[in-house]
């Protein structure tokens, strides 16, 4: 057994013991966050193959090109060091999802090739102050459904249980706003491709304000607007959502439809109800490897694994959907693959609660804390759909963000929802809060 396998273990025995309801670490544990681990709380160290690297520090070279709105591969000049295909995957199976062995049983045409691993995720120095702070301070609340004591940090940089773990995703390191323009497609059954919808986006993340407290932000970490711009029926849409962990109430959204001219709530915007931005191919919380409220599920902790993901895919990006895309699923030549350490949380449908996909198995970037990956199951125990989360690298907002393009295949149904694939993003100045409200979307509305 390695070193890093038998720290694994000896973390897995400590976080199962722990239940939902955890607490701060001591100061001797969060003293880790200056030495063995990184500020953020991965594993510092590379692994003993050399196949992960030591973290260095965050991405922030200024990249060749960039401009627009638009980041071009870094790392273009690299080829792959292996390629899985269906034929010699038996030997890659311990560091495969279920879901990407599916795909390349599936899929003849499916293939995943491997890259240098590069560990660009990071953030500023006082995203580490506060996360160090943390440590020692945060505690989950309301059954294990939100937290408190953490602001701009990570709040549970060494994770004792899957609620705490899904909690560092929900905030995980995003700029504190950002604006972008992007498409979704639907992938059919005869393997064609059309285009869901084309929408703005504007993102403000109040969990990452610098001027912000633990106290003061209202447990409403984010808030979104997207307008649809196309297909022409669909055009003047407008949907804008908080979320929140404030699990005594609903989360607050609006959507706006032209066909009614008016803006009403939107409570079901969220859990498994069909996104209709992408034409229901997908449900609400696949958006971004997961999103939304964690209370369907109780959230097991795994462990961490090595794995092969998506990585630091500006390739992807760049490549334009025509190339990016093939028939049922990405195109091989347009995906970056990585091996990275991730956190593995298993999610099980929670009594009296219900959800269409009662089980699922997420892998959490160590680094970043993003989903990367998420493996769900139908009522039987099959596998039934599976998630792969597209990050970028922009050196600006420290690193690969996650907040660019989830593709779900439904297996059964042989179809594929692309959620967001990313024409521009750009860095902008946080806009008000009182832009992200129903009363905005009317006034705003001119159909």
């Amino acid at each position: 057994m390695t070193q890093t396998n038998k720290m694994a273990v000896a973390a897995i025995m400590a976080m199962l013991a722990a239940g939902p309801a955890g607490a701060a670490v001591s100061a001797d544990d969060a003293a880790q966050l200056k030495s063995t681990l990184t500020p953020l709380g991965a594993e510092k160290a590379g692994n003993k193959d050399g196949t992960i690297p030591a973290w260095t520090g965050a991405y922030t070279t200024a990249i060749p090109g960039a401009g627009n709105g638009k980041y071009p591969d870094p790392f273009a000049a690299e080829k792959p060091v292996l390629q899985i295909t269906a034929q010699n995957m038996s030997q890659y199976t311990g560091k495969l999802t279920e879901g990407t062995v599916a795909l390349l049983k599936k899929y003849p045409t499916f293939r995943v090739d491997v890259y240098p691993t590069h560990r660009t995720a990071g953030a500023s120095q006082l995203v580490y102050d506060n996360t160090f702070k943390a440590a020692t301070t945060a505690k989950l609340t309301d059954n294990g459904l939100s937290f408190e004591g953490a602001w701009n940090g990570i709040p549970f940089p060494i994770p004792k249980s899957g609620n705490e773990v899904m909690m560092n995703h929900l905030v995980h390191p995003t700029p504190a706003s950002f604006e972008s323009v992007t498409r979704n497609f639907v992938g059919t059954s005869d393997g064609k491709r059309s285009m869901a919808s084309k929408t703005q986006l504007a993102n403000l993340f109040a969990y990452w304000q610098k001027d912000g407290s633990a106290d003061k932000y209202g447990k409403v970490y984010r808030y979104v607007r997207f307008e649809t711009v196309a297909p022409t029926f669909k055009a003047g849409e407008a949907v804008v959502v908080h979320d929140s962990l404030d699990v005594s109430q609903d989360a607050p959204a609006w959507q706006y439809l032209v066909g009614q001219r008016r803006v009403r709530r939107a409570p079901t915007i969220g859990y498994d109800t069909p996104d209709f931005v992408a034409s229901g191919a997908n449900y609400f919380d696949e958006v971004y490897g997961y999103m939304g409220r964690l209370d369907r599920y109780t959230w097991k902790l795994v462990g961490k694994q090595e794995v092969y993901v998506p990585y630091n895919n500006n390739r992807f990006f760049a490549a334009g959907d025509d190339k990016a895309f093939a028939p049922f699923h990405t195109n091989p030549d347009a995906v970056r693959w990585e091996l990275h350490r991730v956190w593995v949380v298993e999610a099980t449908l929670a009594q009296g609660k219900r959800h269409v996909v009662p089980k699922r198995r997420l892998y959490i970037d160590e680094d970043s804390w993003a989903v990367l990956a998420m493996d769900g199951y139908d009522a039987e125990g099959k596998l039934w759909r599976t998630s792969q989360v597209m990050n970028q690298i922009v050196p600006e907002a420290g690193g690969p963000l996650d907040t660019s393009c989830t593709v779900v295949y439904n297996l059964q149904a042989n179809s594929m929802s692309v959620i967001q694939y990313v024409d521009s993003l750009k860095l902008v100045p946080p806009r008000s809060v009182s832009y992200f409200t129903g009363d905005a979307l009317s006034n705003a509305s001119s159909r």
